[in-house]
């Protein structure tokens, strides 16, 4: 379904990704993980197109999409949660979830997408009309998912989603990410929580300075002694 061959990446003199390649095959979680500044946020910003790649190449559903402009690609099924959630918040929370939909035309389908947004997300029925940039931590990362969600995504790729959460948020999260995932979208998850990605993931890679230095089924990494001592504890 998406596929990164030998990418590489620069800010200015800095060697950001190293000839990174990876798959994602249609109905997985692949989780990245590694430390802070590893790469895992510019392979998301590069793969939706927020970043351009120096090399390499990205294909997405059997198309090359490695210069095609962002919302372009948000067209092809390919959406983002990004870090730190980014909701607007001077919007209600259905102007956001709107503004999911905005590159589609079907006014019945996105009336049909709210409705099953509300049911997966009670308590964004219950705050529909609150300014997002009010509502609590929780409640932002389920907006900024549920948003990613009305563009009906085939892989929904998530930066961070339980940051700065608490650990019985981080579980629910980590519920949405799984019932998503078995509700028929592919999932791409940056995560630093290693366990609790590698807990529902199928398959992960891990990344060190923008390098890809391992790579295999979820499980196997789970009890690798490296990724246990360094992502683990």
């Amino acid at each position: 379904m998406l596929k990164v061959e030998g990418l590489n990446v620069f800010y200015g003199a800095i060697h950001a990704l190293h000839d990174v390649s990876f798959e994602v095959k249609q109905g997985e979680i692949v989780t990245l993980i590694g430390a802070n500044g590893a790469g895992k946020t510019t392979i998301l910003h590069t793969v939706s197109g927020l970043v351009r790649a120096k090399s390499g190449k990205i294909s997405f559903q059997d198309q090359n999409i490695t210069t095609t402009e962002a919302h372009v690609i948000l067209k092809h099924g390919l959406a983002h949660v990004p870090e730190g959630r980014r909701v607007f918040s001077q919007m209600s929370v259905q102007e956001n979830l709107l503004m999911g939909a905005y590159a589609r035309k079907d006014k019945d389908g996105i009336a049909e997408d709210l409705e099953k947004v509300y049911m997966r997300f009670p308590r964004l029925r219950e705050r529909y009309r609150q300014m997002a940039g009010t509502l609590s931590g929780g409640e932002q990362q389920m907006l900024a998912t549920g948003r990613a969600l009305m563009s009906r995504p085939s892989l929904l790729m998530m930066d961070e989603p339980s940051m700065g959460l608490s650990p019985i948020l981080v579980g629910e999260v980590f519920e949405i990410i799984r019932s998503i995932n078995a509700s028929g979208t592919t999932v791409l998850l940056v995560e630093q929580n290693a366990a609790m990605a590698l807990s529902i993931a199928n398959r992960a890679y891990v990344l060190e300075t923008g390098r890809i230095v391992k790579e295999g089924s979820a499980d196997a990494l789970m009890h690798d002694d490296d990724v246990r001592r360094a992502y683990l504890g």
